[in-house]
């Protein structure tokens, strides 16, 4: 009985090694609340400074003499808190990773990003697409779902409550479609108070 008791223990060892070396483990909750901060911060200044609240899929501000300069300057505010986000991830991650003795840069953490970029890659080409044709109300919901489409693939390669995180982003992504006078007001919540909410929630559970 002993025995036995002991090699289920070893499978489970063995078990648990084998998920350490195929699943990437140190994501960092504080960055995805870091990450929502700076996704308010970003659309709060798009919209007070800029004026940005897309009512409409070919959506031009009425009486508006710079707005291609507008949207420029929008796009600019968009890149810099992905630059931002980015920055975070891999910096708390990578300390994660090191309080774990793992390197940050590994067969998982490729992998994981392998699966997440063509995701990613194709909702930003479709993003550019849809400005250069003046189709700026469709860049909100086409950014949460092809968002939360990365997220979901990913979730088999990391921790599985990022596939939960991933249909709520694809979930807000289609209400963004449907409730197009509303998308910046979604895309906030799906970038913004989703992503805060998840941050903490791992944050306590995975990094405490």
């Amino acid at each position: 009985m002993k025995e036995e008791k002991e090699y289920i223990k070893d499978l489970s060892d063995i078990r648990e090694m084998m998920e350490r070396s195929s699943r990437f483990l140190s994501l960092s909750g504080l960055a995805g609340v870091l990450s929502g901060i700076y996704a308010i911060a970003g659309a709060f200044i798009a919209y007070s400074v800029f004026g940005f609240n897309p009512d409409s899929i070919d959506y031009i501000p009425s009486g508006a003499d710079n707005h291609d300069t507008d949207v420029v300057n929008v796009i600019l505010v968009a890149i810099s808190i992905l630059v931002l986000a980015l920055a975070t991830v891999v910096f708390l991650s990578g300390r994660n990773a090191s309080k774990r003795g793992e390197k940050l840069w590994n067969n998982s953490s490729r992998r994981l990003l392998a699966n997440m970029s063509v995701p990613l890659a194709t909702g930003g080409i479709l993003i550019i697409i849809f400005i250069f044709k003046n189709l700026v109300g469709l860049v909100a919901p086409v950014s949460l779902i092809f968002y939360g489409l990365a997220l979901f693939g990913a979730g088999r390669l990391t921790l599985s409550e990022v596939r939960y995180l991933g249909i709520t982003q694809i979930i807000l992504g289609v209400a963004g479609f449907i409730f197009i006078p509303y998308s910046l007001v979604i895309w906030v919540l799906g970038f913004g108070f989703v992503n805060i909410v998840y941050g903490i929630y791992m944050h306590y559970k995975y990094e405490k």
